[in-house]
C-alpha cells in the first residue's frame, strides 16, 4: 500500500526544488543589442534549409515509478483508508512528476526531448513584421528624395549593427546616441542598466551582417519612417559577473537574427549628393570627428550629438532566432 502522507511530502519536496531551481538559474539571458538573441529559437526561418539537427533522444534516466512489487494497490476513495491514493491524487502526482522530469528540464535548459531549443512544441512566434500594405514603395521615396542612395544606406547601416553589438558588450552605449531617437536611447540605457544591476555582461562574437534590406516607408506626424530588414550571424552569450560562467548563449553556436528597423526623419529632407557619414567638428575643443566611426572625440571626451535632421534608429523587433 503507497502511503499517502509520505508521498504527498516527496510531491512537495519536488515541487519546491523545482521553483529554487528555477529561481536561481537565469531564464534565456540575452546578449545582443536590445536582447533578441537567447536561448530559445523563435520565429520563422528565412532560409530554406533545415533549421534543427535532430540530435539524441533525450532520456529521463529510467521510470518514473518501481513496479517492481506486484502486491501494491491503490485504495478506493470509498474505502476510507487514510494509507493509500485514491486515483485522482495519483494521476495528479504522475502528472506533476512528468512535469518535473520533463517540462522542469526544458524550463531550465529550453530544450526538451529532441534536445533541441523548442523541441517537439513549435518554437514561439517572433515580432511581427510590418504589413506590406502599410508601407509604400522605395521606388516612391526616391521620387521624394532624388539623393537617395540605397547602397549607402546598407553599408551604413551594416557598420552600425557592428557598432551597436561592441557598444553593448561593453555595457556603454553613450557613444550611438547620436543615432538614436532620444527615446530609443533611453529605452536601450534602461535595458542595458539592468544588466549592470544584475552583475551580466552580454558577449557578443563573430557578428557579421548578411543583408540590409529597405522594405518600404510610411509617414505620420511629419515624419518619415524608413523599414528595413536586418539580417546578421553572431556568437551570443551572458556571463555573470562574480563567476565568470556563461549563464546563457553558447560560445561555440552561431545565432541568426532577423530584426526589423524603424529609421526615422523628418519629412521633405532630402538626402546629400555624397550620401556618406559625415565629418563634424567636435563642438568643444574643435577636433574633427568621423561620426561615421565614432560619436566621442578622441581628444577632449565629448559626446557628439548631431542636429542633421538624418535617419535616427527609432525602433527594432526581433523577427526570428535560429541556433546552430
Amino acid at each position: 500500500m503507497i502511503n499517502r502522507d509520505r508521498f504527498k511530502y516527496l510531491l512537495l519536496f519536488i515541487l519546491v526544488l523545482l521553483i529554487l531551481v528555477i529561481a536561481k538559474k537565469p531564464l534565456n539571458a540575452r546578449a545582443d543589442f536590445g536582447d533578441f538573441a537567447g536561448d530559445s529559437d523563435y520565429g520563422d526561418s528565412w532560409d530554406s534549409g533545415d533549421s534543427w539537427d535532430s540530435g539524441d533522444s533525450w532520456d529521463t534516466g529510467g521510470d518514473v515509478w518501481d513496479s517492481d512489487d506486484d502486491d501494491d494497490s491503490y485504495s478506493d476513495s470509498s474505502s476510507g483508508d487514510s494509507s493509500g491514493w485514491t486515483m485522482g491524487e495519483l494521476f495528479f502526482t504522475v502528472l506533476i512528476l512528468a512535469a518535473f522530469l520533463g517540462g522542469g528540464s526544458f524550463l531550465i535548459n529550453g530544450k526538451n526531448r529532441s534536445g533541441r531549443p523548442g523541441g517537439d512544441q513549435p518554437r514561439p512566434m517572433g515580432a511581427k513584421r510590418t504589413a506590406v500594405s502599410a508601407l509604400k514603395p522605395m521606388s516612391e521615396f526616391s521620387r521624394l528624395d532624388p539623393g537617395y542612395n540605397e547602397a549607402a544606406l546598407r553599408e551604413r547601416l551594416s557598420n552600425l549593427y557592428v557598432q551597436m553589438q561592441e557598444a553593448w558588450h561593453n555595457r556603454n552605449i553613450e557613444s550611438l546616441k547620436p543615432y538614436f531617437t532620444d527615446a530609443f536611447y533611453n529605452q536601450s540605457e534602461h535595458q542595458l542598466d539592468l544588466k549592470r544591476k544584475q552583475g551580466q555582461t552580454p558577449c557578443t562574437e563573430r557578428v557579421a551582417v548578411l543583408e540590409v534590406t529597405p522594405r518600404g516607408f510610411y509617414q505620420a506626424a511629419g515624419m518619415d519612417h524608413l523599414v528595413v530588414t536586418v539580417r546578421s550571424k553572431l556568437v551570443a552569450y551572458t556571463i555573470d559577473d562574480n563567476t565568470g560562467q556563461v549563464i546563457s548563449g553558447d560560445r561555440s553556436r552561431e545565432k541568426f537574427m532577423e530584426y526589423e528597423w524603424d529609421l526615422v526623419r523628418k519629412s521633405g529632407v532630402i538626402t546629400g549628393q555624397t550620401d556618406k557619414m559625415q565629418s563634424v567638428s567636435c563642438p568643444k575643443c574643435g577636433a574633427p570627428l568621423d561620426i561615421n566611426q565614432t560619436a566621442r572625440c578622441p581628444y577632449c571626451g565629448s559626446v557628439v550629438t548631431i542636429n542633421n535632421e538624418d535617419w535616427a534608429l527609432n525602433n527594432i523587433k526581433g523577427i526570428s532566432q535560429i541556433t546552430r
